[in-house]
């Protein structure tokens, strides 16, 4: 039996953040009834298909029931109050105040459904001068500090290859706290309203660059500090065919190690006198051999250095393969079939 076999979640969210959360839930064993307005997810007509609708759906909302109801069709309330009173879980993602005018909101729910875990994603929350504007990702991660600590420069800035709000800052946490709801439910009898917002849960993720400013009055710039290019010992350096070795060496026996295995120039080793001119020098050396041969030479040396995979190569690594990250599949309404999207639930939770 899987840990939530008999939750029952009704899901009213769209795109990302919420279809993630639920999905995690499903995974664990809940069931998700996926209630969509007429015309379905925005999410469906999305490219690139796979079968009838986007590959991004099917991998966001296999295994969920789906429903259709407009929610503002009084003539449909009751089938939507039917689901709900069978309802454990609640997630939705409109912007504040949304479900309150459609009569749906937790106060008035909670009067009748005392039990029910109602979780609210939204960029900004429920409360503040910021909860009712547009954004997305991007904008949350700028308006977090986050972006500004690694964006690149001036001439070339650059975007972050996640979606680190949708997920880290929304998904995730709101499967944390309803997990946490539902355990303090069991004590209490009683559910509670969840505000999950994106850009708050971001400030978690930059903890050592609020530590540093408010320790110390400096605050971090963009890729000045130890993890955002500042440093040599945690950097990326091109090869010579144009692929990348990325370094993490931080700790001095690691770093020692990667010295050895490139042949850092032993004056430029220490690090700390011009950080600089050793990360040139690096570039240097690094880039006047292909990634094969730097592989080979890294190879069995406990340096932290990793050759930059490719999404295509990681998908096939042997270790991925071997740890059973892709052994679940989907199929489309075609028959064909693909790996299904790793969720971070253990193997046990998911049967």
């Amino acid at each position: 039996m899987r840990p939530l076999e008999g939750c029952v979640v009704v899901d009213f969210s769209t795109l990302l953040p919420g279809p993630l959360a639920t999905l995690i839930l499903a995974e664990a064993g809940a069931e998700v009834i996926k209630v969509e307005r007429p015309g379905g997810d925005e999410l469906r007509s999305w490219a690139p298909k796979w079968g009838a609708h986007s590959v991004d759906f099917a991998l966001l909302n296999r295994g969920k029931q789906t429903v259709v109801l407009d929610l503002k069709d009084a003539a449909q309330r009751p089938e939507l109050d039917r689901l709900l009173a069978n309802a454990d879980v609640l997630v939705e993602q409109f912007r504040p105040g949304v479900m309150a005018r459609l009569g749906l909101d937790y106060a008035h729910l909670a009067a009748s459904h005392p039990r029910l875990v109602y979780c609210s994603i939204t960029g900004y929350g429920q409360t503040g001068p910021k909860r009712d504007v547009a954004a997305h990702d991007v904008n949350y991660m700028a308006d977090s500090g986050l972006l500004s600590l690694s964006m690149g420069p001036p001439s070339h800035p650059v975007l972050p290859p996640a979606l680190i709000a949708d997920v880290a800052g929304g998904s995730y946490p709101a499967v944390m706290n309803i997990l946490l709801a539902l355990r303090e439910r069991d004590r209490t009898g009683r559910g509670r309203h969840l505000d999950v917002s994106m850009s708050d849960n971001l400030f978690t993720l930059a903890y050592w660059a609020l530590g540093r400013g408010f320790a110390t009055g400096t605050w971090p710039g963009n890729g000045k500090d130890l993890v955002t290019g500042g440093s040599p010992r945690y950097q990326l350096y091109p090869t010579l065919d144009g692929r990348m070795l990325a370094v993490g060496a931080i700790e001095q026996r690691f770093w020692d190690a990667f010295c050895e295995v490139v042949g850092l120039d032993p004056e430029l080793r220490n690090d700390s006198t011009d950080p600089t001119a050793t990360i040139a020098r690096l570039r240097d050396i690094i880039a006047s051999e292909d990634a094969a041969v730097w592989s080979s030479r890294i190879a069995g040396r406990d340096c932290c250095c990793t050759i930059v995979a490719t999404i295509e190569e990681a998908s096939r690594d042997a270790h991925f393969t071997a740890r059973g990250l892709f052994q679940y599949a989907l199929q489309d309404d075609k028959g064909r079939s693909m790996p299904a999207m790793h969720v971070p639930i253990d193997h046990a939770f998911r049967g």
